[in-house]
């Protein structure tokens, strides 16, 4: 009786709270929406399934041999990636790879796009201090803004490791849930005129200058951001490695093996860490709600500075593309081809839309390299 009693205690019925219950259907939430409407399925797959797996309690009996906040155990051992930053660099070598910023090089004023996209971080670091976080807490929540998960992950880890959770499964999800929330706010901001707006071609950009870029770019960056080095500096070695001609061995790997198994298990490792007595928390949904405000807000500031630049270029830009300023490569340069497709269906604004979407990507970096240095 005492052995079948011991395993009662350390079996999940016994030790199922109604907390658990929620976070459960949420990884069933998350799998669906990656399943059925295919929101981003690479990132909300291991998510959700993770959720599920640490939120199957076992009680205290097993909890030393295999819960992922007890050193030595094997999810343990994975979250260490997470917790001291190992993971999101590995991931941003090999968006480094994947990343063409012949489209940004082509047009260098939409750069300031993607500057102007990164207004929502500092208008939600000002909102959370106002709501009594501290300002190490307030910069890993506003980082959401930038709509880049490894981005957030990373400077969670640095300066709030206790809301790690709720920030890297809030940032993944307005990440996935780009196609609802910003064509709302494009619309809002912009008139059918200005939906219309054709750009002109994008010019060619020299062999030279695609391999000269991530060189120059990087030590301009890290030089104003030191903070961000090591996410700055492996996202311009991996466009090193595919600009250069002479790497492609290992452009190739850091492009498709390394980061699907960094994915996985940084994906999963996250979702895992979300345990309902630690993520269901009234600052958890605090959280949440900021992160809202922080993506529609860049959102905004990306449409809104385009509007303020066609008062002063001959040359229109097509407001759409602001939204695009976010760091999402390359879901949210879809969700403007998408939005200027329903006014004119031959009017292709994703090239153009790719310019600010990948500048938004080193504006993100550099913002989490502002804090970090605060």
């Amino acid at each position: 009786m005492t052995v079948l009693l011991n395993l009662l205690q350390s079996g999940a019925f016994y030790n199922f709270t109604f907390g658990n219950l929620i976070m459960v259907v949420v990884g069933i939430g998350f799998i669906t929406f990656a399943v059925k409407k295919q929101y981003e399925p690479l990132l909300l797959v291991p998510i959700g399934f993770g959720i599920i797996v640490g939120n199957i309690p076992v009680g205290a009996i097993l909890m030393e041999d295999v819960g992922i906040y007890e050193a030595g155990t094997v999810f343990n051992i994975f979250y260490q990636g997470v917790l001291e930053g190992w993971y999101p660099p590995l991931i941003f070598l090999g968006v480094g790879v994947l990343t063409d910023f012949s489209a940004m090089l082509s047009n260098p004023k939409l750069i300031l796009l993607g500057a102007a996209a990164q207004l929502g971080i500092f208008m939600t670091f000002i909102m959370a201090i106002g709501l009594g976080f501290t300002q190490s807490e307030s910069g890993a929540i506003a980082i959401i803004g930038g709509a880049d998960g490894p981005t957030s992950i990373f400077l969670a880890g640095k300066l709030a490791d206790h809301y790690l959770g709720p920030i890297a499964i809030a940032a993944y999800s307005y990440m996935a849930l780009i196609p609802v929330i910003q064509p709302p706010v494009i619309r809002l901001l912009t008139s059918r005129k200005e939906r219309l707006i054709r750009m002109k071609p994008s010019k060619m950009v020299s062999k030279r200058m695609l391999i000269m870029f991530p060189v120059v770019c990087f030590i301009i960056t890290a030089s104003l951001a030191p903070g961000a080095l090591t996410l700055l500096g492996m996202l311009f070695f991996g466009n090193f490695l595919r600009e250069c001609g002479v790497t492609d061995r290992l452009a190739g790997t850091a492009k498709t093996a390394l980061i699907d198994i960094i994915t996985i298990v940084l994906g999963l490792s996250v979702g895992i860490s979300t345990q309902a007595d630690r993520f269901l928390t009234v600052e958890s949904v605090m959280i949440f709600g900021m992160g809202a405000f922080a993506f529609a807000v860049s959102t905004a500031g990306g449409v809104i500075f385009a509007k303020i630049m066609n008062l002063f270029l001959k040359d229109k830009i097509n407001p759409i593309i602001g939204a695009a300023g976010v760091s999402a490569v390359p879901g949210a340069a879809r969700v403007c081809q998408i939005v200027g497709a329903e006014e004119d269906p031959t009017n292709y604004l994703i090239t153009h839309a790719m310019a600010p979407n990948v500048a938004g990507v080193i504006g993100s970096a550099v913002a989490a390299g502002v804090f970090l240095a605060m």
